[in-house]
């Protein structure tokens, strides 16, 4: 029972080492990753600043509607 346990979570859990890069390309991953994290930063940020922007000129609308 124990033994049939044992391979069926071995089994199981082979299919996830595929997803793991192997050492030797280990550096050219980090270094990707690296990179996209800095691209989206920047897009991020300047998506931020419109949403922002977008957000008060909406709520500006919304206290015009209100006051009249």
């Amino acid at each position: 029972m124990v033994v049939e346990l044992f391979f069926s979570v071995a089994f199981s859990a082979v299919p996830l080492t595929l997803y793991i890069p192997p050492i030797r390309s280990l550096n050219l991953f980090v270094e990707t990753m690296e990179m996209i994290w800095t691209e989206s930063r920047v897009q991020a940020g300047r998506m931020y600043t419109r949403l922002r922007y977008a957000y008060s000129r909406i709520l500006s609308r919304f206290d015009s509607a209100t006051e009249r």
